[in-house]
């Protein structure tokens, strides 16, 4: 029988736990945007400018640097998660 102190506590927990998942997904999120939309549409012309390989920098982001940064925060949600579900043991292991 479970008491209403460990229930208490679970729930508890579970919440902690879905406030960092939801924290850490607006900050990437964020990212993203900051760079698909930013980068690739916002300051086009500014980094334009600036030459990548023979490409304009501002369409090289917007064909490129997003696509690059959203598998790159993939992977950082992976290890930030593992990290998360350690430490409220809510993990696969």
């Amino acid at each position: 029988m479970v008491s209403q102190d460990e229930e208490t506590s679970k729930a508890s927990n579970a919440q902690l736990y879905w406030r960092e998942n939801v924290k850490l997904l607006g900050m990437l999120l964020a990212i993203w945007f900051a760079v698909s939309f930013g980068a690739g549409i916002l300051f086009v012309d500014i980094l334009n400018q600036i030459q990548i390989g023979g490409f304009k920098l501002g369409f090289w982001f917007a064909q490129q640097g997003s696509i690059i940064v959203f598998v790159i925060l993939i992977f950082v949600y992976a290890a930030r998660m593992r990290q998360i579900e350690k430490r409220f043991g809510v993990g696969d292991e």
